[in-house]
């Protein structure tokens, strides 16, 4: 029996028009294929760098013994510890084997599992260079090895919103100027304005809540203060973005940012005002973790809630989809654990019909790293972006072309996560007291 099978075997083979000593084609492609893993390769060590610009931005490099490295970005602000804290994870990546991405983030233990020595931040950072490291070494997109792609650009939305909300002209020409911009932003988030410029401190319940439409923490709560709105205050948040609406037209989108900062009653009401508008989202109105809150408040609101920036893991995420605490959830890849934890995450939400989005306050680096990751998620809606204004945010890596165009990030088809640092740029912001790789 065992020799009929080996000759049938061989006889099959013979058939393919391959004898006992030539190799069938479709092996030779293979071994070629295999041949870099083959190799063995291992880590050598793990160096960190940070510039300096409207915030701080670590980046992460892990170095092989093949000559290859993997270029990430960690969370840069607020960033403390992160970059003492990649140095101090470093000694257990040494000599390991970076195609075991699972395999390593997984062993790291209670600096992954929520415990006090969790350091998710610097964990991510790391996990994500290893994607480039094992892009390089098989050749191939780091989307590719993440399942494959759903679509070849990534839509952007920016952080642009205008002064003054409740004056029409001043929203016509923030409109205009988006429209007109290089980038080709078609979807912008920003906070609510409760009060006129000139009027944060009035009278009334919840006068000091008002601020600016701009997304630099106007139009959030204040530390400490009221958590509600009052009826005039909500009348103008209704006004407000009914003005951007008539500026900027249906063509485009909004999101609405709440800051955690609103009570429950508060948030409901606030989506009342923001209805007509139809924005895409109203972004973390609640305090950060999870309470039945989060549910009522998803069940009671007439927008879509969103929330996720904070939160870390799976196990993070957990409530917030097993009781349908959110719409769309809105997860940091500097946060959450990298790459391959939020795409679990990202197929837990798949299970309950809830999207994805992407925060992303990083450099161009982490914007252009999010972009791939992004295009492997099936339903997913938007990433956020600090970059796209034109200036040495946008240098920051070599590439070819506009690196926004019509409001999206073409999917680059280069090995890895497809970065380069150009070093001019990068050393010209590097901050105080850092050395190109340290």
């Amino acid at each position: 029996m065992f020799e009929s099978r080996n000759l049938s075997r061989r006889t099959f083979l013979w058939g393919l028009g391959v004898g006992p000593f030539v190799a069938p084609s479709f092996l030779s492609s293979y071994k070629v294929l295999a041949a870099p893993a083959e190799r063995r390769v291992k880590i050598t060590g793990i160096q960190t760098m940070v510039m300096q610009g409207p915030r701080t931005y670590t980046l992460v490099k892990v170095s092989t013994d093949a000559g290859l490295y993997g270029i990430a970005e960690a969370y840069g602000s607020p960033g403390l510890g992160v970059k003492e804290q990649i140095h101090a994870l470093a000694p257990s990546f040494i000599g390991r084997d970076p195609l075991q991405i699972d395999t390593i983030f997984t062993g790291l233990g209670n600096r992954t599992d929520g415990s006090a020595h969790q350091m998710m931040r610097a964990v991510s950072g790391i996990e994500m260079a290893l994607w480039d490291v094992a892009g390089k070494i098989l050749d191939v997109p780091t989307w590719k090895l993440l399942g494959g792609k759903f679509r070849d650009r990534v839509r952007v939305y920016d952080h642009a919103g205008p002064r003054n909300m409740l004056d029409k002209m001043v929203c016509a020409e923030w409109a205009a100027a988006r429209k007109e911009h290089p980038s080709g932003f078609t979807c912008h988030k920003f906070g609510i304005q409760a009060d006129p410029p000139a009027a944060r401190a009035a009278r009334g319940r919840g006068a000091a809540a008002g601020g600016g439409g701009s997304a630099d923490g106007e139009g959030a709560p204040p530390a400490g203060g009221a958590r509600t709105l009052s009826p005039r205050q909500l009348v103008n948040v209704q006004r407000g973005f009914e003005n951007v609406r008539e500026s900027i037209g249906w063509d485009r989108d909004v999101m609405v940012h709440g800051q955690w900062g609103w009570d429950v009653r508060t948030s409901v009401d606030l989506s009342v005002a923001l209805e007509d508008s139809k924005p895409v989202w109203l972004e973390d109105p609640l305090p950060v973790e999870y309470t039945d809150s989060w549910k009522r408040l998803t069940e009671e609101s007439r927008v879509p809630i969103c929330t996720g920036e904070n939160l870390a893991r799976r196990e993070g995420f957990l409530d917030f989809i097993l009781h349908q605490g959110a719409d769309i959830l809105h997860p940091d890849l500097r946060n959450t654990g990298g790459f391959l934890e939020t795409k679990r995450i990202a197929d837990m939400a798949h299970v309950f019909g809830i999207p994805m989005a992407t925060h992303n306050t990083g450099c161009q680096v982490n914007t252009y790293a999010s972009a791939q990751w992004a295009a492997s998620i099936h339903d997913y809606i938007a990433l956020e972006t600090i970059t796209g204004e034109g200036d040495w945010m946008d240098k920051v890596l070599l590439l070819e072309g506009p690196y926004i165009k019509d409001g999206f990030i073409q999917v680059t088809e280069k090995p890895g996560l497809g970065i380069e640092l150009n070093p001019d740029v990068v050393r010209a912001h590097l901050a105080p007291g850092e050395t190109w790789w340290g």
